[in-house]
């Protein structure tokens, strides 16, 4: 994957040094110190949620011509620690209090769920959405769709137990239980390729609001730190929960536009397994989890949180813009050939 195009001062320096040096300049600390700075709309920041996710993604498959020692290079993780001070501020304030009662986990996240009151841009898409839509629709989701299970994958080590096993059987089922054209991943880049887009991995960078980076980036860092696996967890859960109905969704509305199950897989599967995973979800895993931590309930239900409102931040962003009569991204994606 190469490297994307800076969005600002820290992105054009951090993409310097990580080609060309070995360590970090004072120019890229002295860029981040100032982003750190200001977290104000820090989720909506391009600059930031770039960067950000450029150090995460060295943890995944990394960037072409950028040495893979970078990965765990102390100057960096101090600098991406800075940037994750100013994303989790943000997400806080967005989020708010979340109130913990004493009833069963399970039935908590079933509650928060229930009291979002989020735009639903599924409800749109199946309506509505015309193919441009669509297409602007799956450029934002790739930044996702195409690594899908691999960000809360990261907190399977940090778990032991009831809970352990029942996050494995989750991902089991995300990486397509063992065929790789199953995998959800490539279920969603066939979608892309039938309507027109490029399905490499990161092709659309470029593309893509912050926002798409920011909710990528939430994941990252619940799954890649002990102390947030908590959030993990309950971010997890909480995709389980609320996507079977949507995908269900999403599969009319490309239906209605005249594609068939090649192209609706991606979101036919969801309904059956979501629906299944949601149980799972709830009372095995975050079930499981909080009976042996039970001080882990906040963190459980501020990842749920997090995930209904960073999916709340998508769809005011593609929605807003459409009213508007407006693009939802950066810029529109050139189809693929």
């Amino acid at each position: 994957m190469r490297l994307p195009e800076p969005r600002g001062p820290l992105g054009d320096a951090l993409a310097r040094d990580l080609t060309t040096r070995s360590d970090l300049s004072v120019a890229t600390r002295e860029c981040a110190e100032r982003l750190d700075a200001g977290p104000a709309g820090a989720l909506a920041d391009d600059d930031l949620q770039l960067s950000l996710a450029v150090c995460y993604e060295l943890h995944y498959r990394g960037f072409d011509g950028v040495p893979e020692d970078w990965e765990w290079n102390p100057e960096l993780l101090r600098l991406r620690a800075g940037l994750e001070r100013a994303h989790l501020t943000a997400l806080r304030d967005l989020v708010g209090e979340v109130a913990v009662t004493g009833d069963p986990i399970d039935q908590q996240l079933t509650a928060l769920i229930a009291a979002d009151d989020g735009p639903s841009l599924s409800a749109y898409m199946a309506k509505q959405g015309t193919l441009e839509q669509w297409r602007e629709y799956l450029v934002l989701r790739s930044v996702y769709h195409l690594k899908e299970a691999d960000p809360h994958t990261f907190a399977v080590p940090r778990l032991s137990g009831r809970a352990k096993a029942a996050m494995v059987e989750i991902q089991a089922d995300e990486y397509g239980g063992g065929s790789a054209e199953r995998m959800h991943s490539e279920l969603f880049a066939g979608l892309m390729r039938d309507l027109g887009l490029d399905a490499g991995y990161g092709a659309l960078w470029d593309d893509a609001p912050a926002v798409a980076f920011a909710s990528v980036n939430t994941m990252s860092l619940f799954g890649l730190h002990r102390r947030w696996r908590g959030a993990a967890l309950g971010h997890l859960a909480t995709v389980e929960m609320t996507s079977s109905e949507p995908s269900r969704r999403y599969s009319a509305g490309l239906r209605r536009l005249g594609f068939g199950e090649r192209t609706t897989v991606f979101y036919d599967e969801h309904v059956e397994a979501d629906a299944v995973h949601e149980q799972i979800a709830s009372v095995d895993m975050c079930g499981s989890l909080v009976a042996d931590e039970p001080e882990l309930v906040p963190d459980v239900l501020f990842g749920a949180a997090s995930s209904l409102a960073m999916d709340g931040l998508a769809a005011h962003r593609l929605l807003g813009a459409w009213a508007a009569g407006a693009s939802g991204l950066r810029r529109r994606p050139a189809l693929a050939a």
